[in-house]
C-alpha cells in the first residue's frame, strides 16, 4: 500500500453524467488536476492552465473516499473520475479499490495517450481521442496499445470523440474504421465554454447537435455508432459543480 496522494481540484455531486457510455448515470464527480494537453475548447481548462492551482489538495484515497460519502449520504453508488488527464496518476487504484469495496462503481474517461495497469480495474472507461480542433496530435501507436490490452483483458470501454466541424468529423471516421468493433460515440461539442448565459448555451448546443444527427444519417462511414449532446451543459450551461 502506498497511501498516495492525489491532486484533486474539486468533488461534487450526486449529479448525472453528461457524455459518453455512462450518459445519465447519477454519478459523483472526482475531478483531478493535470493534463499532458492543452486542447483549444477544454471545458475544464482551469484543471492544468494555473488558474485552479489554489483550489488544488493533496488528497489519500482514504480522504476522496470520506469526503464522497458526506456529499452523498448514501444516495449514490458511482463515481467518475475526471481532468485534466487522470491518467497521470500513478497509483490510482488505491482509489478505485476502496470505492469497490464500499460497493461504489468507477467511471474514468482519459484521451488514451497514457496507458496504466490500473484501466483493468475501471468499470466503465472511456477513452476519447482528440480531433483536429482540439490543437493536439494523436498517438496512434500509443493508442494502438492500449485498445489492445484492453481488449485482450476483454474489458468494458468505450471510444468517443468530441465533434466541431466537418474535419472532426472526417477524424471520427477515421477512429471508428481504425477500431472496428469497439463501442463508439460521437458528441456535438460546447464551443461557448465562457458564455455564462445557459439559454444561449443551450441553443447553440441544439443547434450543434442537429447538425451532428443529421450529418451522421447521411453518413456511409458513421453507421454504427451513438450520437450523444453534452447533456450536463444542456441542463447547466457552463455552471462548475454539475
Amino acid at each position: 500500500m502506498h497511501n498516495s496522494r492525489f491532486p484533486v481540484i474539486e468533488m461534487f455531486g450526486p449529479t448525472i453524467q453528461g457524455e459518453g457510455m455512462v450518459i445519465g448515470q447519477k454519478t459523483m464527480f472526482v475531478r483531478t488536476a493535470g493534463c499532458d494537453y492543452q486542447c483549444s475548447w477544454c471545458d475544464s481548462a482551469f484543471t492544468w492552465n494555473g488558474l485552479g492551482k489554489k483550489e488544488v489538495r493533496m488528497l489519500t484515497a482514504a480522504d476522496i473516499a470520506a469526503e464522497l460519502k458526506r456529499l452523498a449520504a448514501h444516495t449514490c453508488s458511482h463515481v467518475t473520475i475526471s481532468g485534466g488527464n487522470p491518467a497521470l496518476l500513478p497509483h490510482l487504484e488505491e482509489l478505485i479499490n476502496l470505492l469497490h469495496e464500499s460497493g461504489i462503481q468507477v467511471a474514468l474517461e482519459t484521451q488514451g495517450s497514457l496507458w496504466k495497469d490500473w484501466f483493468l480495474l475501471i468499470d466503465d472507461l472511456t477513452l476519447s481521442p482528440k480531433p483536429p480542433s482540439s490543437g493536439m496530435k494523436t498517438d496512434w501507436d500509443k493508442l494502438d496499445v492500449i485498445i489492445a490490452n484492453l481488449k485482450a483483458q476483454r474489458r468494458n470501454f468505450s471510444l468517443k470523440v468530441v465533434v466541431f466541424d466537418q474535419s472532426d468529423l472526417a477524424y471520427a471516421a477515421s477512429v471508428h474504421k481504425r477500431y472496428d468493433g469497439i463501442p463508439f460515440y460521437v458528441q456535438s461539442g460546447n464551443e461557448d465554454v465562457l458564455e455564462e448565459d445557459t439559454g444561449i448555451v443551450l441553443g447553440r448546443l441544439m443547434d450543434k447537435y442537429k447538425w451532428l444527427v443529421d450529418t451522421v444519417i447521411a453518413s456511409t462511414e458513421l453507421n454504427n455508432v451513438r450520437v450523444l449532446p453534452q447533456l450536463h451543459a444542456w441542463l447547466w450551461g457552463n455552471k462548475r459543480g454539475y
